[in-house]
């Protein structure tokens, strides 16, 4: 019988969805931030996937110099892989959402492949107060979002990023990216193997369905055969379940604040690595081993953490 490969554990720290009011939890200064993502990797992520906030009051920032005040912090304190966000807000343009990953040349970054609808205003009824001032106008709006992710502009991606020998995380939120992901491929943008992020339950994008999950997973064997691998990404309720589901298919996973603010239903996660751990125990009781960060390293074909840029 063989063996079954690794699984990767991948940690979203903070993402650009959520907000303080919503979880005590969601770290926004570089302090929470560098923190939490070490006990991360502690608990258990070979991969952490980062954005940056406003320290002030939590609001989504996209300027490099937010990075830097954590990024080092994270490096000097864990062997685990940063990956940098080049979706970070969905009001900005792709040449300044690319800033952080141009400045840092981390290993990895995420790649969206496709343009969609990407709301989560729902959220926005739930709470009768707030903590601060932007939050309530920024989750409500976001009904008139598009999350802007042209040819040209994953095209910008891959040429400017190039130089640095960055890893994409390719991600897919419904099955036409993946089409989108095969025709960049075709084109001559990206190279085998890639890694590729299933997304499911974005608001605009496929639900949280194990149906589509398999769905998912078969069009891209149709699509990139062995040249791939996989992770997937459930939001909201669905984290832990798909995520469990993908480790039994032999697929890697991805757990973290940016993507449930809650351990199980309607508990509140007190931490990213509360997450990590969780994840971590039903993994290795199913059976399976988790990847260490030179592991992941290995598996994915990385450059390493000594040609990063920070």
């Amino acid at each position: 019988m063989a063996k079954r490969p690794k699984t990767i554990i991948t940690c979203a720290i903070t993402g650009a969805i959520h907000t303080p009011t919503m979880s005590d939890a969601l770290p926004y200064t570089a302090d929470d931030i560098a923190r939490q993502a070490v006990e991360a990797a502690e608990a258990g992520a070979s991969i952490l996937h980062l954005h940056a906030r406003r320290p002030e009051d939590g609001g989504v920032t996209i300027d490099p110099d937010a990075f830097s005040a954590f990024l080092p912090r994270i490096k000097q304190a864990t062997k685990a892989v940063i990956n940098i966000s080049t979706g970070g807000s969905l009001k900005n343009s792709i040449e300044e959402r690319i800033a952080p990953a141009k400045r840092f040349s981390p290993e990895m970054c995420s790649l969206n492949m496709g343009s969609m609808n990407f709301s989560f205003h729902p959220l926005a009824k739930r709470y009768d107060s707030w903590k601060f001032d932007w939050e309530k106008d920024y989750v409500a709006n976001s009904d008139t979002y598009i999350f802007r992710n042209t040819f040209r502009d994953i095209e910008t991606v891959a040429s400017e990023l190039a130089p640095h020998d960055i890893k994409f995380e390719h991600e897919c939120y419904d099955v036409g990216h993946l089409y989108n992901l095969r025709f960049c491929m075709d084109i001559g943008l990206f190279k085998a193997p890639i890694f590729i992020q299933f997304i499911f339950g974005i608001l605009g994008g496929i639900g949280p369905e194990v149906d589509n999950l398999v769905f998912m997973k078969r069009t891209a064997d149709r699509l990139f055969g062995d040249d791939y691998r996989w992770s997937v990404l459930g939001a909201g309720g669905a984290q832990m379940s798909l995520a469990t589901t993908a480790s039994q298919m032999g697929g890697n996973v991805r757990v973290g604040l940016e993507d449930s603010l809650f351990l199980s239903r309607g508990k509140l996660a007190q931490s990213n690595a509360q997450q990590v751990a969780k994840i971590r125990h039903i993994i290795e009781d199913l059976g399976c081993d988790v990847a260490t960060p030179d592991e992941a390293r290995e598996i994915l074909g990385l450059k390493g953490a000594d040609r990063v840029s920070f």
